[in-house]
Order: C-alpha cells, then structure tokens, then sequence
C-alpha cells in the first residue's frame, strides 16, 4: 500500500472524498490514510509552502520524526532532484534512536531544488532482527527458518537478471545448509541483508510533501564586503571621483581580502530638497547631495550619474573588478528624489495629497526631505510599477550586476520581494540580495523567506557578552537557520556605533574580530579600517556624513588596521569552520567582559576557538574550559594550540586553562584546536 503523510491524503491515496474536519472519517477514508508517520521534517520553511536555504556543494542535513506502530523495522531515505530534472536522486537516512532519523545530500546546480522522504517498513529487516535474538536466547527457530526461506522466495519472485540470480544462490545455499548454525549465520550475514534491500518490495511505503530548497552560490553564506562612494576616490574634496579611480582601490581591497565591492546608488541625483553637509536642509549650488535622492532630468533607476563616467566606464570597472577577485553589488533603493522622471511620466504610481503634494520619506526621528516613496498598491501601479522595477533589476544584472543590496525592504509590500526575487532568480539563478533591514525579528526573519540571500541584522548594537551570546545563539536555532544568513556589518553609511565612539583602535578591533569570526558574511563601510569615528554629537551618525559630502581619505594614515582586517579574512578563507555563521558554540570563559565561541567544519576536521575581550581599555584575564567533549578527549587529554594571527604554536594538557588578553597589543585571540594524534 503507497500513502503519504506529512498531510490528510497526498497525491499517493486513494482517497478522493475529504470529510469536513468536524465530521467524522469515513472507513474507506481511514483505509487509505498513511500508517507511517513523517513529521518535524527541516529544513522546512512554513510547511514547505516557501524555501529553506542551501548552498550549492554543501551537505545539506535533513532530520525527521519517522514512526509507526508496533515494533518492526523501517527504511526511510531521501529523495531529492533540481527542480528541472525529471529523475529523482536518493540518499539513505540514519536511525538515531527514538523516532529521529538524520540524512544529507549534497546539490550540484545553482538552483531551486525539492526534496521528499519516503519511508517503509522493511519486512527483512524486521525479520532478521527478531531471528538474532530468539537464536541467541536459545529458543525454538525450526519456523522462522521457514520464514526466512519464505522471504527469500518472494523477493526472487518480484526481482530479475543479475538480482533474481544472486537471490536464487541465497536459495540455493540455505538449502544445502541443514544445520541451523549455518542457515542462521547466512540469513544474518550483511551480504544477505543488502541483496535484500535491493528486493524489498517497500511496504506500507509513505511519502511526505515535496519540500522546496534554495540552492545558492557559495558568496550567498560566506563573503567579505565593502562599502565605498565611488565619488570619494578623489584627492581633491572639489572633485567628483569617477568609475576609473575606483580602479586605484581594487588592489588594496583585494588584498584586505573581501570578495564584493558594493556602491550605494549610483544614479542621478535630484536637485529638489536636496540635502547639504550634515544633513542641513539647504544645499549650496556645488553639494553632490544624498546618492539615495534617485533621479532627475538624467535619467532615475536606469541611469548612471554622469559625474561617475560613461555605461561603458562602468561595465569596465565591472570587469577589472572581476580581474581582482571582485564582485560589484549596487544599491538598490526604491525611492524617488522629487526630480525623478516618474513622477510626471507615471503619477499613478505614487500617493498625492490633496494640496497636490506627496509626503515625503520619514523614518522618525529621521526625516528624508528629499525623497518620496512610490505607492505599490496605486490603481496605476499594478502591475506597471512591479514589472518596472523588476526589469530595472534585470537591467543591471545585463550589465554584469549579480548582487543587490536592497535599501529598507521592509517598508515594501512582501508579496512584491516574494515575486520579484523568484522571477529573476528563475532567469538568473546566481543573483543573489541583501536585505539592509533595522525592523522586528518577524519582518527580518519573512524576509529571508521570501527569498533574501542574506541580511543585515543586529549585530551592530550587540556589544554585551550575555546580548552576543543569546544572538549567535539564537541565529543557529530554528527558524533562522533554515531562513537566515546574517551578514555582520561593522558600520555603515547611517550607522556610527556608539561603541566605536571613544573605544579607540582597539574597539574597532574587538567589533572586526566578532563579525569576521561570528558569521561567514561581514562587511565594513569605507573608513572604518582608518578607525573613523567622529560622530555628530549624541546620535549614531558620523560627523561630516558622506552620505552629503565628497570625503577623500588617505588610507596609509598611521593607525590604521589594514593588515589585522586582512590576517582576519586570510583565517576565514583557511578555515571551513569560519565560512558560516552555522555550529557556533559557546563556551565557558569566567570573566564577563570576554566572549569565548568556536566553531567546528562540518566534517570536524577543523575547530577554531575565538576568544574577544569586550574592554577595549583595559587588559581582561579568565579561566576558561577547552571544548574537549567536542572532540571525544577526556578532560586530562593534551591538544595542540595554534594561534592563527601569529603562528605560534603549543601544546595545552587538560581542559581547564587560563588566558590574558590586552587590548594595547590585541583584544583577542583566534585559535585552532588539534587533537595530538591528528
């Protein structure tokens, strides 16, 4: 009988009559319900309904509740396959005791993939395991041989060429064995059992849902960003910078070691209500204003400002990026300045007042006078609007563009992300987005299920040992970590931490060794490697905000933490342990003012413990416990140390240890863990 769980009556039953949930089941209803049981199935996202995350190449572990009644042995396997292929693959799961069954497999493409599990009761199995213990207590078997010849007859009945003949010498050999011994130990033997998995005829076999994954590249989990306005390489405060001297920056930002150069909007900006230095409301005739005030008589999403250079300057940069290791990731911000070419081609699409005016964009006690936001549900706006937007984005990834960083997607419709993202994804599998949401923990978290490669998060007003510990915690617990990629920005364009205010070179320290050893995707905003700090008094923006103003900078200046920021990208790239934020454990470091972690690759050959003293002033000690349970050693067992900044290297002898960490030389240490046969 086939039937499928994980639901009433699947596309398996035979049922084809469902009651109404308060009336009673009728009994040929009942007769076609599932006798095995399929459920907690992860990863999951909202009962399969939206896609948990995978990158490609990468395990993906599957667990389950896999139970029926009474007491006889069942299989349950995997079965997976990309969304356009026709075949499905198969991967056994494991029994670990107490209905939990546990699998992987592992997806080749780039791609949406589904994946089922089916499970059964394998009769052999069952058999042969109450055969093992009757002939081990002693007891009477003359009739259970009998069933096992039995067993052994049907499954030749239902099997043929090389399999009917393998199982026809099983026969053949049991009936030249008249000693029960011998009958025992051949129906018993591991050959047999696997002979007869292949001729198992699947009984009561039960389906669960199809379950979808997304299958995303690897820069989709582990990336090193940065953040520049393309118009600050300049030497020359008077001088717009351009696509070309963006080339100057390539080799450095390669060799700090990160993977994606992302610019803030890069499109023309509107003269109306245009903001001047710090934020003023007046801008002088020269100030380049907000590059988030989208759109003139130039052109608006589409365009390109023509103080950058030419769609040809830009396309170049895009593949010099590339010659370097480089991705290019644009901002992408739906909003308008008052400027923008939509506002008369399509006033529909927006929300006017009655005095003919539109609100413009507040987010208190922020106020955006220099913006207006579009109206999603407009008359006019659907589907024009959507479609437009969504072939801006498509614009972009034609000229080389497979990365977005999303500007407060938060304040957008869901059911827009959901669409879009899914049918460009669906033209180009390897675009990914980032969504910069500061919103609820619910928002953040349906964000990444309707398809957000990755976003930012928290992170950024973590500075407590008891916060970052319940928040690296909490990101490897479920629901985030079927939906969830955090990316740990150190600082942003907005976003001037208070910790960096008065913490000193060693506070940006602290902040890069957290995101870099927390989570496999960070990103740092220009500047903050020169440990740039100045904030407008009492609030957390930088004073002399580039967000307004042309800000050259000399990135030689003494003081600056260029090499540290590449060692720690360097160690990231070195070990497979540190390429996701996933299996992150806290450990136990007596001393509040230290966080103590580390993390283990999946197949737990590399372990690396990070140890960050919060104090960027003064030197912290601590007792602390080496995670030797981790690696099945006993408390006394010795371990070798490597300390990867420096390359020093040791043995430790048992679990209890004792570090010092002193923020005038470094405020923590990364270490990798070895056991000493290894």
């Amino acid at each position: 009988m086939n039937v499928t769980a994980d639901q009433p009556y699947g596309p398996d039953s035979l049922a084809t009559d469902v009651s109404h949930p308060t009336q009673p089941l009728p009994l040929t209803q009942a007769l076609q319900l599932p006798r095995i049981v399929i459920e907690d199935t992860q990863p999951v996202i909202e009962a399969g309904t939206l896609a948990a995350k995978a990158i490609i190449g990468q395990p993906v572990t599957v667990t389950s509740k896999v139970f029926a009644d009474g007491h006889d042995k069942m299989s349950v396997r995997i079965r997976y396959r990309a969304a356009d292929e026709q075949e499905w693959h198969k991967a056994p799961m494991r029994d670990l005791g107490n209905d939990s069954w546990i699998g992987e497999f592992t997806p080749t493409s780039v791609s949406r993939y589904l994946f089922r599990l089916e499970a059964w009761i394998d009769l052999f199995a069952s058999y042969r395991y109450e055969l093992e213990k009757k002939y081990a207590a002693g007891v009477s078997i003359g009739l259970e041989l009998e069933e096992g010849r039995l067993h052994l007859v049907h499954a030749a009945e239902r099997s043929q060429h090389e399999l009917r003949g393998q199982i026809d010498s099983l026969l053949q050999r049991l009936g030249e064995n008249t000693e029960h011994e011998a009958q025992v130990a051949l129906l018993l033997n591991s050959e047999t059992a696997a002979i007869m998995s292949h001729a198992d005829n699947h009984a009561f076999l039960s389906r669960s849902l199809e379950f979808p994954l997304d299958v995303e590249r690897e820069l989709a989990q582990f990336a090193s960003w940065y953040e520049l306005f393309p118009r600050s390489i300049t030497d020359d405060k008077q001088r717009h910078g351009t696509f070309n001297d963006v080339h100057s920056r390539l080799p450095m930002i390669r060799d700090m070691g990160f993977d994606v150069l992302y610019f803030p909007p890069i499109h023309p900006i509107g003269r109306a209500h245009r903001k001047g230095p710090n934020n003023s409301l007046k801008a002088g005739p020269d100030d380049p204003g907000s590059p988030y005030a989208i759109g003139s008589a130039e052109g608006g999403h589409e365009a390109i400002h023509p103080q950058l250079g030419s769609r040809e300057d830009f396309r170049n940069l895009v593949k010099a990026a590339a010659g370097h290791g480089l991705e290019i990731a644009l901002d992408f911000a739906i909003q308008c300045s008052q400027d923008h070419l939509w506002l008369k081609e399509h006033p529909g699409w927006f929300s006017w007042r009655p005095d003919g005016t539109i609100r413009y964009a507040e987010n208190p006690p922020k106020k955006y006078q220099d913006i207006v936001n579009v109206d999603f549900y407009a008359p006019d706006a659907i589907p024009s609007l959507w479609l437009e937007l969504r072939d801006v984005v498509l614009g972009w990834v034609e000229e080389g563009v497979k990365i977005f960083r999303v500007d407060n997607p938060h304040t957008k419709p869901l059911p827009f992300w959901q669409w879009m993202i899914a049918d460009v994804r669906a033209q180009h599998p390897e675009v990914m987005f980032l969504a910069e949401a500061f919103t609820k923990p619910a928002m953040m978290a349906r964000l990444g299920k309707v398809g957000y490669s990755q976003s930012y998060t928290y992170f950024t007003w973590r500075n407590t040992k008891a916060e970052l510990a319940e928040y690296f915690t909490q990101l490897n617990q479920s629901p985030w970590r079927e939906c969830y990629r955090p990316n740990f920005f150190v600082n942003t364009p907005d976003i001037n931490p208070y910790f960096l205010h008065d913490s000193g070179r060693a506070g940006f320290l602290i902040r890069a060794a957290l995101a870099t050893m927390g989570s496999g995707l960070w990103g740092m905003y220009s500047g903050f490697e020169l440990c740039e700090s100045a904030p407008v008094p009492g609030k957390e923006e930088y004073l002399d905000s580039e967000k307004y103003e042309i800000r050259p900078r000399d990135f030689t200046a003494p003081g600056n933490i260029i090499a540290e920021i590449a060692q720690l990208n360097r160690i990231r790239r070195q070990n497979p342990a540190l390429q996701t934020h996933l299996g992150l454990k806290i450990y136990n470091a007596w001393n509040d003012n230290i966080l103590f972690f580390g993390k283990r690759s999946h197949d737990g050959n590399n372990f690396v413990l990070v140890a960050v003293s919060l104090d960027p002033h003064n030197a912290q000690e601590a007792n602390f416990e080496l995670p030797l349970w981790e690696m099945g050693l006993p408390d006394d067992a010795a371990t070798f140390g490597e300390d990867l900044m420096t390359g020093h290297s040791w043995t430790w002898y048992g679990k209890n240890q004792w570090m010092r960490i002193d923020p005038s030389y470094q405020p923590f240490g990364i270490w990798r863990i070895k056991a000493t046969h290894q």
